[in-house]
């Protein structure tokens, strides 16, 4: 389980994200839906650990990001976006180092490489330098490292960018599986078919500020669709 508490982070005089509070439970995919610079990757920074909140908290299966960020961080399987890959080692080299990373035997690593090669349809290019990989390509190589460990949390931000149709259907069955399978799935987006397709419960953010929580239904109840009760929340603002 993933949980905010009340976290606020500013840069300078910009108030980036503030006292937010949110839910994600295991077996259930939550989504963060908000505009683009909502405070939507900087929320997500302060849960796995990367920033440090000004104030508040985040818990990682009730271990603090805070006070014990080393045993939350443990708990998370990340995909920040751009996905961040080396690009001087194979798309397998990638995902054995953070094997390797991660404490696992040489053996299991090879073996668990192998199985998120195959489960995420990367045959063709598993042996290639990832220098010069498709959007897609670098996509799948950076969330098969964040999944190597089998984490019992996965947190992923803006992950269907730039993703072909046929990436993202890989990507929203390996979620419908990690969930199915009792994962706390928690992922950013702006895209509201994306949310709408795959998100038990969603979180609305704008202006750093969470403006409502709930499953897709009750958030579009009295709009229609989803889209119509996100522009009622955020007053009517464009959506990036």
């Amino acid at each position: 389980m993933i949980e905010a508490q009340h976290l606020s982070k500013r840069f300078g005089a910009v108030v980036a994200v503030r006292e937010v509070s949110l839910r994600a439970a295991d077996g259930r995919i939550t989504g963060l839906l908000g505009p683009n610079g909502a405070g939507k990757s900087t929320t997500l920074r302060m849960l796995y650990t990367v920033l440090r909140p000004d104030t508040g908290d985040a818990l990682i299966d009730g271990y603090s990001a805070v006070r014990t960020p080393l045993e939350a961080a443990r708990r998370l399987g990340v995909l920040a976006q751009g996905g961040g890959i080396y690009p001087n080692l194979t798309a397998r080299e990638n995902i054995l180092y953070f094997a390797r990373l991660h404490g696992l035997a040489r053996a299991q690593g090879r073996s668990r490489t192998a199985e998120l090669i195959a489960l995420l349809e990367m045959e063709q290019f598993a042996d290639r330098r990832a220098k010069g990989f498709s959007q897609g390509e670098r996509i799948k190589t950076a969330l098969a490292r964040a999944l190597v460990h089998r984490p019992r949390n996965v947190l992923l931000d803006e992950p269907t960018n730039g993703l072909d149709v046929m990436a993202v259907r890989t990507l929203r069955r390996l979620l419908g599986s990690l969930r199915d399978a009792g994962h706390c799935v928690l992922f950013s987006s702006h895209v509201m078919q994306e949310v709408s397709a795959l998100c038990d419960e969603v979180v609305v953010i704008a202006a750093g500020t969470v403006l409502a929580s709930g499953t897709p239904e009750a958030i579009r109840a009295g709009s229609g669709t989803l889209e119509e009760a996100f522009v009622r929340l955020i007053g009517g603002a464009e959506i990036s």
